[in-house]
């Protein structure tokens, strides 16, 4: 069997609303300070770039569920790219935050056992009830398939090994 992407998404800008913010008060304190202070104008290079890095890093940030994995990638300059197979989604929660609601994004958490990767946050992303509805879904088809039941240990302080 082949496979097949099932959702595709990215972070959110408006995750970054406060940091924007911040960089445009202070290009506003370079222009400002630039009146008084020739060389201050300089400085107004710092905020440009601080906001164009927030941007890019934010859009270098994805996701992409398939059918077998859910895969991650981040990074600008050194991308890390991760991959978590379905069959080891333990739990998956939804979170939505006030800001995230009037925007229409969402939070997507996941306990896994994969040992690098225990807590995966898919965090302010767009069609959030869709996606958690394709994980809940694709990850007990993929169970089912592979035959795969997770099952977990609890160590007893009271009974030594």
């Amino acid at each position: 069997m082949t496979e097949e992407t099932l959702w595709r998404g990215n972070r959110s800008q408006i995750t970054n609303v406060g940091k924007y913010l911040l960089s445009l008060l202070l290009l506003g304190g370079f222009v400002v300070g630039g009146f008084f202070f020739t060389p201050a104008w300089i400085g107004c290079a710092l905020p440009i770039i601080w906001f164009a890095w927030i941007w890019i890093a934010t859009k270098a940030e994805s996701f992409e569920l398939t059918t077998e994995r859910l895969r991650l990638k981040k990074g600008v300059l050194n991308q890390v790219f991760d991959e978590v197979e379905l069959y080891r989604v333990k739990d998956v929660s939804h979170s939505r935050s006030a800001l995230q609601r009037m925007f229409g994004l969402g939070t997507i958490a996941l306990l896994t056992s994969d040992r690098g990767q225990e807590n995966i946050l898919i965090d302010s992303v767009r069609q959030s009830d869709e996606l958690r509805e394709h994980l809940r879904k694709q990850v007990e088809i993929i169970r089912d398939r592979k035959r795969v039941r997770e099952v977990d240990f609890q160590e007893d302080a009271s009974h030594p090994a």
